[in-house]
């Protein structure tokens, strides 16, 4: 049987996978100042409009918090500048000492006093690192992110507001970081299984109490995922800053389990394409769309 990884295709670093790394971050880091700073490949810092300013803007800065929002990691340091980090289709960050041996395709290190290292690691180089204004931030994608799936689920009044008359898959519209940012395709698919929704129902088809349970399983899931520390796949592009995986992968309902029995009903999962990504369900537990 071919692996997950094979059955699945790379991973892309979710919610729970960037706040893992955010929580394991900020204690070792917050209050240290940034020493020196490295970048492997110039396609990382890519978003800088000066390349220079990466270096210039970190040297010498206290981190003072480590934030997120959706996937994206915000380091905020002293004199109001803010590290700006997505870990793209394939990144993890590591916490090393400055002997330690790099991993392949450490593209950006920061290093900070008391000899320790931030390492964003990236073999793909889809990630990001920027070094921003509070006026640049005002205006990079970030400000145009919907709430944050975590700390900010809207209520389900307005959530069923922000689907009424899209006709878009339900599934698509989860995976819109403009509507709820944090998502992606495995928790998505989760999170549907959860609730009992097709993924390919137009948005606007759901009525309010279908809704209700899109909403309601979005908390569960996602604080699943980050009690595991996020989702390692066989590949491990994603593990946590320590090294070690996340667990969540043999917790999975849906996601990769094509051909494997639901865990809910024994009905064998099915996989099919929308908007050019996989989208797993159990044909029983969630029964496809049928309009009138």
């Amino acid at each position: 049987m071919p692996s997950l990884s094979s059955r699945m295709g790379r991973q892309v670093p979710e919610l729970p996978e960037v706040e893992s790394s955010r929580r394991y971050l900020e204690e070792p880091l917050v209050g240290r100042s940034v020493t020196g700073v490295a970048v492997g490949r110039a396609r990382m810092i890519r978003h800088q409009a000066i390349p220079v300013d990466f270096t210039s803007r970190l040297l010498g800065r206290k981190l003072m918090a480590v934030d997120r929002k959706g996937k994206y990691l915000l380091l905020r340091f002293d004199a109001d500048m803010t590290l700006v980090m997505h870990l793209g289709m394939s990144g993890r960050l590591q916490l090393a000492l400055p002997g330690e041996e790099c991993a392949p395709h450490s593209n950006v290190v920061i290093g900070f006093d008391d000899e320790i290292e931030l390492r964003l690691v990236d073999p793909r180089t889809f990630g990001f690192a920027v070094a921003v204004t509070p006026e640049e931030l005002a205006v990079h994608s970030v400000a145009r992110l919907g709430p944050d799936a975590l700390n900010a689920l809207p209520r389900t009044s307005a959530f069923r507001t922000a689907l009424r008359e899209r006709t878009a898959p339900i599934k698509s519209l989860l995976l819109d970081q403009r509507i709820i940012a944090g998502l992606g395709n495995i928790y998505a698919d989760e999170v549907l299984f959860r609730a009992r929704v097709h993924g390919s129902r137009p948005g606007g088809s759901l009525n309010g109490e279908e809704v209700r349970r899109v909403r309601a399983a979005i908390g569960p899931v996602l604080k699943a995922g980050l009690r595991a520390g996020g989702t390692s796949l066989d590949d491990l592009a994603y593990l946590l800053p320590d090294g070690r995986a996340g667990e969540y992968l043999q917790r999975l309902r849906v996601y990769g389990r094509s051909g494997l029995p639901c865990r809910s009903c024994g009905t064998p999962i099915e996989r099919m394409v929308l908007g050019q990504r996989s989208h797993f369900f159990c044909r029983t537990c969630q029964p496809p769309f049928r309009p009138r």
